[in-house]
């Protein structure tokens, strides 16, 4: 990856996320490409924390039809959660929102 911000696509805001902003574990739509260490280092480079740990998790795309017959496929994606260590900073974009 050549650049942090192409590795973290955007965060995800669902029930399941809002759910670990009290404990420090967030959840980013991530590059597919994007190992562990690549994402913990774009995590702690664009918003100055210090990362605990790494899980992701890659998602298929679900069935979508259209009319009676034509069926299709939305986009599959890569999904991390990352958690932060007890004595670092919150994020604030987070923060805002809980």
């Amino acid at each position: 990856m050549s650049n942090y911000h192409d590795i973290i696509i955007k965060p995800v805001l669902s029930e399941k996320s809002f759910d670990g902003i009290s404990s420090k574990r967030y959840a980013f739509r991530v590059d597919k490409k994007a190992t562990k260490t690549q994402i913990k280092a774009a995590v702690e480079h664009i918003f100055g924390v210090t990362v605990a740990k790494v899980n992701t998790v890659r998602v298929s795309g679900k069935i979508r039809r259209a009319g009676r017959k034509d069926e299709g496929r939305t986009a599959s994606y890569k999904k991390a959660y990352v958690t932060l260590t007890a004595d670092s900073k919150a994020i604030e974009f987070f923060e805002s929102l809980a």
